[in-house]
């Protein structure tokens, strides 16, 4: 499979829900009952992703075609993501607190936008998003907690469902295990995370960039 058929004629939006995708083992689905959200599993999620200070998770990105390509994920509050790709991918999207980047290095091309419009917005402000705009949804495991979150006055955004199994072991009790990402022309994008890795030396380096444009200049 050529991996760069994936990226080909998507908008940046798009390549972003891919970058935002986790998903679970397909039996968390199949239960033919919904099991109705705990109270204060909402809090329990803006938590644990508040309690989240660095982490590193590999990940497999599925766009709407069932086409995948995988990388590593590297966060780092406030507001700082990077999803590096495999090899072979010439794609970086990268936060540096204040903007996000789509760096698209075989067109030597640079797009750029404010966090705030972002659909990332829920995992890298969880203060502001989640409880602002999320909702329990059912789900058909009682150990697995889901949130979804749009913002009803910007449709444009799309809609992120962030999706978390209970672990004692994770930050406020939860792991995120993957999110799925709905825009706003209905392309559904999922990105499996694996290997979490919690309260890693991550220096700010990492969310930094070399710019394929002929200008030296670096994101501010």
């Amino acid at each position: 499979m050529n991996t760069l058929s994936i990226f080909k004629n998507r908008p940046v939006a798009s390549a972003l829900a891919l970058a935002m995708a986790v998903g679970v083992p397909a039996s968390f689905y199949a239960a033919p009952t919904p099991v109705e959200a705990a109270a204060g599993d909402l809090d329990q999620a803006v938590a644990a992703l508040r309690g989240i200070s660095t982490m590193k998770a590999n990940f497999v990105q599925t766009d709407r075609n069932g086409q995948a390509v995988s990388g590593v994920m590297t966060l780092k509050r406030p507001g700082k993501i990077r999803f590096e790709y495999e090899k072979g991918v010439p794609l970086l999207v990268v936060s540096n607190g204040k903007s996000m980047y789509m760096i698209d290095y075989e067109v030597n091309q640079v797009q750029r936008w404010p966090i705030t419009n972002s659909p990332l917005g829920a995992l890298l402000d969880p203060s502001r998003d989640v409880k602002k705009y999320g909702k329990l949804v059912p789900t058909s495991h009682s150990d697995v907690v889901s949130i979804q979150v749009r913002d009803p006055k910007r449709p444009e955004f799309g809609v992120i469902t962030l999706i978390f199994a209970r672990d004692a072991s994770a930050p406020g009790g939860l792991r995120l295990t993957h999110w799925v990402a709905l825009d706003s022309q209905n392309h559904r994008t999922t990105v499996r995370l694996s290997n979490n890795r919690y309260g890693v030396s991550v220096a700010d380096s990492a969310f930094t960039f070399k710019d394929p444009r002929r200008s030296s200049r670096r994101p501010g």
